[in-house]
């Protein structure tokens, strides 16, 4: 029998589909919702305002401008599906939010540019090779993943294994004070060690390299299509990451223990899993997941600090809600579609406000739909299927 025989195919292309169905999906949706509202405003004074400055239609303006805002969109989209797993895998398991999965982020950030920082100032950054700067991010990449994944094994079995049986707003009530606890840590580290609040990801490699698709006429001038190098990294370790957990949960001995303490604890204890060890399991992999996020968060986005995982934490757990937490899949749905719908609120409030309004606004769309979907739909877009639970 071949190696590869025993690998479900199905379970390794399925979620490669899933990801390609709902990019396209959400972006077709954005793309023509904004541009409905382009040709709505293409003879008001928010249309003329943009005729008199670029010459152009506010339509044109538009349709010129959206493959890029797709793309960034895309980027940061998986970013958050890659933290909101970390949500998903937890809550599927114990049916509870683990908000110091933020912070456990954080640490993965912090450790990986703390490594690259020490690295630069040995001069090995600096006179690395093309494939020895690839090597250096893939070992800051596991050595934030290591950290994460050991913290959020030692949360668990410190700050929520002895109040498993509590009612659920104690735990719930630990796990914020974990959250504040780590961000304080984090500070009094930094404070001690490096005496910096902030700290900046080195530059080395061909990462800020701008890829240029090509170049779109708009009016008398013309807009750069591109796509950087590290965009293309975050969005291949992500995909790698979701297609890996997703095939682990799904098509693996080991996944089918984790949907079975999923299912129901008690009996799967009965049926002979050691229900604590799968738990710590479950925590070890979303904190792996998150460190690995912070990691491509720093190398995104460059800066970060004692509260960085704050934001994206809180736009990551609204995307767990928005697709279905407990639902791996819905996970992937609600990144995607935040990352897209705050690119998009970014890219064209303040053309369509005239200004009034600016890409500072974007965060309200987030906390909009958060609100929405509790409102309307708590079970999100893709429902509780427990097939998909994690």
């Amino acid at each position: 029998m071949p190696p590869f025989a025993a690998v479900n195919i199905r379970e390794l292309i399925r979620p490669i589909g899933q990801l390609l169905l709902f990019s396209l999906g959400s972006a077709g949706v954005l793309s023509a919702l904004v541009l409905v509202l382009a040709l709505i405003l293409d003879q008001t004074a928010v249309g003329l305002h943009l005729h008199d400055r670029y010459n152009v239609s506010l339509a044109t303006y538009t349709l010129v401008n959206l493959p890029q805002v797709v793309i960034d969109g895309l980027t940061i989209g998986f970013v958050y599906a890659a933290i909101a797993l970390g949500y998903t895998m937890v809550y599927g398991v114990l049916e509870f939010i683990n908000f110091a999965h933020s912070e456990i982020f954080a640490v993965g950030a912090f450790v990986g540019v703390e490594l690259l920082i020490a690295l630069d100032h040995t001069g090995l950054l600096r006179s690395a090779s093309l494939g020895m700067a690839y090597a250096y991010l893939t070992l800051a990449l596991l050595m934030g993943m290591a950290a994460a994944g050991a913290l959020a094994v030692t949360v668990e079995r410190v700050a929520y294994r002895p109040l498993r049986g509590a009612a659920r707003l104690v735990p719930l009530i630990s796990a914020i004070g974990v959250s504040f606890l780590l961000q304080d840590v984090i500070r009094l580290v930094e404070g001690l060690t490096t005496g910096q609040f902030n700290r900046i990801m080195p530059t080395f490699g061909n990462f800020d390299r701008r890829i240029m698709l090509g170049r779109l006429a708009l009016g008398d001038t013309t807009v750069p299509l591109g796509i950087s190098v590290k965009s293309i990294i975050v969005i291949t370790a992500a995909v790698l990451m979701l297609a890996g957990l997703n095939y682990l949960v799904n098509a693996t001995r080991m996944g089918k223990a984790i949907r079975a303490v999923a299912q129901d604890r008690a009996t799967a204890s009965l049926m002979g899993i050691n229900v604590n060890r799968i738990i710590s399991l479950t925590f070890l992999i979303g904190g792996l997941l998150g460190g690995a996020a912070g990691v491509l968060y720093a190398l995104k986005f460059t800066r970060i600090d004692p509260f960085v995982g704050f934001f994206p934490g809180l736009k990551a757990f609204t995307a767990a809600v928005l697709g279905g937490i407990g639902n791996l899949t819905g996970a992937l749905l609600g990144g995607i579609v935040l990352g897209m719908l705050e690119t998009f609120a970014g890219s064209f409030l303040g053309v369509f406000t005239m200004g009034a309004a600016g890409s500072e606004y974007k965060d309200i769309f987030a906390f909009s739909i958060l609100i929405l979907v509790l409102v309307f739909r708590p079970q999100g877009l893709m429902g509780r299927h427990v097939g998909q639970k994690a």
